[in-house]
């Protein structure tokens, strides 16, 4: 009895903390520069201490002087929007690990829930060189509608922006695809944290009658209360949704369809983590087994990644020959040390460090059951069928893996644009959030490198497809899925 009344005194003390904290935080406060530098040092110690790949595309003396010269930067104070804008995203990005990635403060994140904030008015497409506009944010807009090409913003080419706001973002090696599918969610997000809001943008555009021209657009702007000190909406309650039933939630991590013709089956996953998958696996390749479906189109192109054990059961059904998940997969430490408190579950992650690795000669401390388990296909509703894997961008981290696993066996085709996933490998595993003591700005942290099985040169690059179907101008106004049509003429002409 002692110890449960113990327990829930220090739940409710939590609670209780939880709520002061997210009651009191202020995004306006700012630290001083000796503050920034304490936590900028500490984020710096922490990758040279854990991160297995801090040099694998920046050797370590340019490494070295690239901390240096951010850390000297830090001259003024900061709030955390700036300090992680100005500072911590082009200082991580240069690590050029697309796990690697920055997080507000969970403060900064309640305070931000529920409210609406000014910003650039469009959102876009984004790809290779060209942004075309597919929402805009003014009801009553009548001259730059949606599928109206961008040309400039404020005088600066799609080129300098592009190139400009890569800076910012983390990815694997050179796979900058990733980024594209990022800019092309929450471009005004992007373009506001990178280069400040503007009251008006000069928006290059192309015209109707294919001429460039310029329009002054005038910023999306939340009207400010007399008594608030920032252009935003106070919180707004909403009612509660009504809860959807499990078999809709599912649907958001995955779904299964057979055309009329029974020739084609589609089978959609956005996540390797949620969405019951076991299970649907087991019921769907029983399905396509027991109907004789010829061919399955398996869309992986808003696919994250998630846990590799499912990915590699997916590979299990599909593949034709036997696989490995890495060649190499190990983390640079067994003990995450100081830094264990401050890194999500850190004490648990140690202990799974300690019992699934060993220290070989290299110095670093291997998963050998990964590196040495051959997997061989399923028996038992094995797909012996056409596959054609749907990817992009946004196809990553253990849905990289499986491309690459699958990637050239008879009978299964990549079909899009080059994965944002590294082809050769990438850092992942175990991903803890690492939080900054003093700003609480989370970084999160992969533990384990995993060099790809049968891998390639190290170049930087994602997986490749084996038929390249780019994004269209053409379909974008149409809505037209030029990938899932090019899969469809592939099986006709068969």
């Amino acid at each position: 009895m002692k110890i449960l009344l113990t327990s829930t005194f220090i739940v409710i003390c939590i609670l209780f903390a939880s709520c002061a904290v997210s009651k009191n935080y202020s995004p306006y406060k700012k630290y001083a520069p000796e503050v920034l530098q304490k936590d900028f040092t500490f984020l710096r110690q922490a990758l040279e201490a854990n991160h297995p790949s801090l040099y694998w595309y920046t050797p370590k003396d340019s490494m070295d002087g690239y901390f240096e010269r951010y850390y000297r930067s830090i001259k003024d104070s900061m709030t955390e929007q700036q300090f992680v804008w100005r500072i911590m995203a082009p200082m991580v990005a240069l690590v050029r690990c697309g796990h690697t990635s920055l997080g507000y403060s969970k403060g900064y994140v309640k305070w931000t829930t529920g409210r609406k904030f000014s910003s650039f008015p469009f959102y876009l497409k984004v790809w290779r060189d060209s942004m075309a506009i597919t929402g805009s944010l003014f009801k009553k807009d009548s001259l730059l509608k949606t599928g109206t090409l961008i040309t400039s913003i404020n005088g600066l080419s799609n080129r300098q922006i592009i190139g400009t706001m890569f800076n910012y973002l983390p990815m694997d090696g050179y796979a900058a695809n990733v980024n594209y599918q990022r800019l092309s969610s929450n471009f005004p997000r992007y373009l506001g944290n990178i280069y400040g809001l503007s009251r008006t943008y000069k928006v290059g555009y192309v015209d109707s009658l294919g001429q460039t021209q310029v329009a002054t657009i005038p910023l999306f702007e939340i009207k400010r209360d007399t008594a608030m000190r920032d252009s935003m909406l106070p919180k707004i309650k909403q009612k509660r949704a009504t809860p959807l039933p499990p078999s809709e939630r599912r649907l958001r991590y995955r779904s299964f369809s057979i055309d009329s013709t029974q020739k084609l089956a589609t089978l959609t996953l956005n996540s390797f983590t949620k969405g019951n998958l076991r299970r649907f696996f087991r019921k769907n390749f029983a399905t396509l087994n027991k109907q004789n479906i010829p061919n399955l189109a398996l869309d992986l192109r808003i696919n994250g990644g998630g846990r590799v054990n499912l990915s590699t059961l997916l590979t299990k059904y599909i593949s034709r020959s036997p696989f490995k998940v890495a060649d190499t997969l190990y983390s640079k430490t067994k003990f995450t040390g100081k830094y264990t408190k401050h890194l999500q579950a850190g004490f648990f992650n140690n202990i799974a460090m300690f019992f699934m690795t060993k220290r070989k000669a290299d110095g670093n401390f291997h998963m050998g059951y990964l590196e040495r388990k051959l997997y061989k296909p399923k028996k038992k509703n094995h797909y012996d069928g056409n596959v054609y894997v749907l990817i992009n961008g946004a196809t990553f981290s253990a849905s990289s893996v499986f491309c690459n696993a699958v990637k050239g066996q008879p009978g299964i085709t990549l079909v899009g644009e080059e994965t944002g996933g590294g082809w050769y490998g990438n850092n992942g595993i175990l991903i803890p959030d690492l939080t900054l003591p003093r700003t609480k700005v989370r970084v999160r942290l992969p533990l384990f490198r995993l060099v790809q099985y049968n891998h390639v040169q190290q170049k930087g690059t994602g997986v490749p497809p084996d038929v390249y179907v780019g994004t269209s101008y053409e379909s974008l106004l149409l809505n037209k899925d030029k990938k899932m049509e090019a899969v469809r003429a592939m099986i006709e002409n068969k």
